[in-house]
This record gives C-alpha cells, structure tokens and sequence, in this order.
C-alpha cells in the first residue's frame, strides 16, 4: 500500500457509512465510542470472512484435529481471577485539568514522543510526562490523576447480584472446557478447539472507526500439545516453506527492518519457539495474502520482553500497514501451559490428560484474529480512486457480500419480469447465492453503485436476452463485458467466488 493518500482511511469510512458496511451504535443518540454496528452488506462480508476462516482454519484442517464450541459471553468472578484478568487487566490513564477529557497515558505518550513504553509502570509513566512536559493533545491542559483504568465491564448476576464480567476474551472459554472436551472427544494429543465471538473491553478512548472497539469478535485457536515431544506436522513441510516477515527483537532495538525468512528456518534458527507457532504464521501469510493483503504489508512483530505476558514463551503480532500505520491484526501467542495450570489450582480440578500413558498440562499456541480489523484492513486494501468515475472497492470475491447483481437494461416489464426470474433462480437455486436486484436509475449508475458495494460481477438483462436467453456479465475489476447463458450463471458465479484463492 506505498503512496497511499493523506485522506484514504476517511474515504474509506465514508463509503462504508454511504453503502451500509458499518456505522456508530446508536447514532442519533450519539452513543459512546467504541461500539459499532454492522450494516447491511457489514454483516454479510463479516458472516462471509467467518466462513472462509473457518474452511481454512477448522474444516479443512487436517494436520490435528480442531473441535469447534460456542461459549458463554459471561464468565464468573472465580474464573477470571484465576486467570489473572481481575487483578492484572488494565492500562494506564491520564486526565486533562482544564478539559477534563480522559487519555490513555501509553498511547499518549507513545503518539507525542515516538517511544515505546508498553510494560513501564504508572509512576515510570507519570515521570516521563514531568521529563518531556507531556500534555493533553485536545487542549494543552496539565495531566493529572494518574492510575490503571480496569478493562473489564462488571456484572451483578441474578437476585443476589453475584459478581461476574463481560468475557474479555474468547480463549478463556476453551481452558474452562478443555477437560469436557477433550472427554467427549475422545481427543489425542496434539489438537486444538476453535471459537468465534463477542470479547469486551472497557477501552479508555477508542478511534479510528472498527479498529479499536469496546465490544468486537474474535476468531480464535487453542492448540494443545505436548511439550516433551517432537511432532512432526502433517502441512508443515509445504506450508514451512512460506516466506514471512518478521520484525525481531533485535532489529527492533537497532531500528532496523523485518527480515524474511521461511517459515520452517525461523524454527530452526530459533527465532520462533516450536513448529505449531511457525505453521500457524505461514498459514496465516497465505489466508490474508488471499484476501488482498500484499505481502510487502504484513509482519510478525515479536514482542520485546517488557510487552510480553510473563508466562508467554514468544509473542508475534501479524501487523498489518495501514494508511495510518503498521496496526496488529492477529495476536500469536506461545502460552506454554499457564491457563490451564492456574485452573487447575484455582478450581480444584485435575485438568491434565493422558499422553502416551504420561498425565501432562498441555503446552498451548494461540493464534486470536480480529474480525473488525480484518474486515477493515479488507477495505482499506480494496478501495480504489481513479480507475473510474467513481470508487471501486476491489473486494476479495470469496468474502465480498454481493456475489452478482442482476440488472434489467431498462425499466420495461418485458425485461424487468425476465430479470426477476433470473434473480429468483439464482437465490433460491442449488447454491443460494446472494445476489442483487436493482433496476432503479440508469445502467451506469447502477454499474457505479455495484462497483461501491464491491459487487462481484453484474448481469444485465437486455433484449438480446428475450431472444437467445443470453445475458452481459460485467467483472467489476476489469469491467469487461460477456456474453454468457442463462442456464450457465449458478455455476459462473460461484466458480467466480473462488478466484484468486490459489495462493
């Protein structure tokens, strides 16, 4: 995305407000910040990403076995201090003295000074706001009020208002049910269990539209292993050989660059700690570079020590280059066995499992992807000035929300009933597709509106179409027109979705 415009990322919200992508929750009440509502064609991209995530991800998968669940949104107290969420959940926050407008103090300081500070504590912050004479970037107000803001949003439960929270994560469902399970299952060593959902985070000032949320979705893997076995993973030795970028420790202590490396050599040079975590990047890799994301725009960012959860044995964030910079995407993260070993303490349950006749705590890799800022990062990616007359959003076809739409020529019964039939067949045909109908306005304005919504390709009734029971196909990248039978197009589009999946 080199020489992206000043203005994209605004272009890009106000098409998505325009054409019914996403919007504030509760707009005419100007609700809080930080929540969001999917539109019409929002939502059907969003189900769209979801289902090819879960082919590539959980369906197809066949080096392990991956079990997918469904978790309650709300977790117990118990849970979630065990877990370490209750006492150690929360970042550090500023308040201006003169506007009263309520900052998060590390971002802050990071956007005013251009250094990182993830890890130092409340004192080690307020100190560097005295040095360097940090100030409210609103008004130029004195900070003040110095303190660790909690992430989670608290519940009273039921008559006798028992303590409960908001889940502010997906992952901490799968721990709780791992033993069920792994039972019901009868499953063996390695495999992994899936789930996508709500996560809730009482953020301090979310911006930047969907990229920062309150409540947002979550696409997340638990991969339990054992550690005192070298496995050898069925995929690995093509997906190993996928080149990825990873911006090290070190490179990022010099101010260096990411390097490129393949997969399988980052385990070997121990760069990354173990083969599920490389497999699970290089998987990664190839599913964005999918979905339009060039390469030469993603990273692996290895966290630095003082940014890295104490019982984590390697983090690497997928970083996506946005036009306003480089923004994680997908959190990877080697948490060895913690999660299960403090449930297993604090609940009392031996949450251990047999392996090869040895009773181990699975070590587990997690990678967590952020549906919200996937389907922005789709966006921003896709959206094109200059081509036409009007923007192009050149969406990925497998998740773009309208496969087709069909297009009477002109507003006359005679073509209008015959389009009518054609979308008919296609909603309700063999493949349900998701198509369609439009027959308010001139031809080009409705080719332009197609080409807003990233409509894949448009089928225009005409009266040729009377005649031969032919029709035009217009491809919105290209916009080249054919000719194609009427009986053909159920399987020209949907063949058409799976174009440039080969990657």
């Amino acid at each position: 995305m080199s020489g992206l415009p000043e203005q994209l990322a605004e272009n890009v919200v106000q098409l998505a407000l325009r054409r019914g992508f996403f919007n504030p929750t509760a707009e005419i009440y100007r609700g809080s910040a930080g929540f969001y509502d999917l539109g019409p064609l929002g939502a059907l991209m969003k189900a769209n990403l979801v289902n090819y995530w879960l082919e590539t991800f959980v369906r197809q998968e066949t080096s392990f076995d991956v079990y997918l669940i469904d978790g309650s949104l709300i977790l117990p107290f118990e849970a979630l201090k065990a877990s370490g969420h209750v006492d150690k959940f929360s970042d550090p926050k500023a308040e201006c003295s003169r506007c009263g407008r309520v900052h998060r103090l590390d971002q802050l300081i990071e956007e005013g000074l251009g250094v990182k500070v993830e890890g130092k504590s409340i004192e080690e912050l307020q100190e560097i706001v005295r040095i360097n004479d940090v100030r409210c970037p609103n008004c130029g107000g004195e900070l003040t009020g110095f303190k660790e803001h909690h992430l989670m949003f608290k519940l009273a439960v039921g008559g006798g208002e028992e303590t409960a929270f908001l889940r502010p994560e997906t992952a901490q469902n799968i721990f709780l049910n791992f033993k069920r399970i792994a039972y019901a299952m009868r499953a063996k060593l390695p495999f992994a269990v899936a789930q996508v959902g709500r996560s809730f985070r009482n953020e301090i000032s979310p911006r930047q539209s969907i990229i920062r949320l309150r409540e947002f979705s979550q696409m997340e893997i638990e991969l339990f292993f054992s550690p005192n076995r070298d496995y050898s993973i069925r995929d690995f030795d093509d997906v190993g050989d996928t080149i990825i970028k990873i911006l090290t420790r070190e490179e990022q202590r010099h101010g260096g660059e990411a390097i490129e490396i393949r997969a399988k050599d980052a385990v070997e040079e121990g760069i990354v700690p173990n083969r599920f975590l490389a497999y699970y990047l290089a998987k990664e890799v190839r599913f964005f570079q999918s979905l339009g994301i060039p390469p030469e725009n993603m990273r692996f960012r290895h966290l630095l020590p003082e940014e890295t959860p104490h019982y984590s044995g390697g983090n690497f964030d997928l970083e996506v280059k946005f036009s306003f910079g480089w923004k994680e995407i997908v959190g990877n993260a080697y948490r060895r066995d913690y999660d299960l070993t403090v449930h297993s303490k604090h609940s009392g349950e031996d949450l251990s499992i047999d392996d090869n006749g040895v009773k181990i705590l699975p070590h587990v890799v997690e990678p967590s992807f952020g549906v919200e800022r996937i389907l922005y990062a789709i966006l921003e990616h896709s959206y094109l000035e200059g081509m036409r007359d009007w923007p192009v959003l050149k969406l990925p076809r497998i998740v773009s929300p309208m496969k087709a739409a069909v297009l009477p020529l002109l507003d006359r019964e005679n073509l209008t009933s015959k389009a009518w039939e054609i979308y008919t067949a296609l909603r309700k045909g063999r493949r349900q597709l998701y198509v369609l109908f439009d027959n308010r306005g001139s031809i080009g304005r409705r080719y332009a509106r197609a080409d807003e919504a990233g409509v894949n390709l448009c089928i225009t009734i005409d009266y040729q179409t009377l005649q031969d029971n032919t029709v035009t196909v217009r491809d919105r990248d290209t916009a080249e027109q054919v000719r194609a039978r009427v009986e053909d197009l159920e399987e020209l589009i949907f063949n058409d979705m799976y174009r440039g999946l080969e990657v």
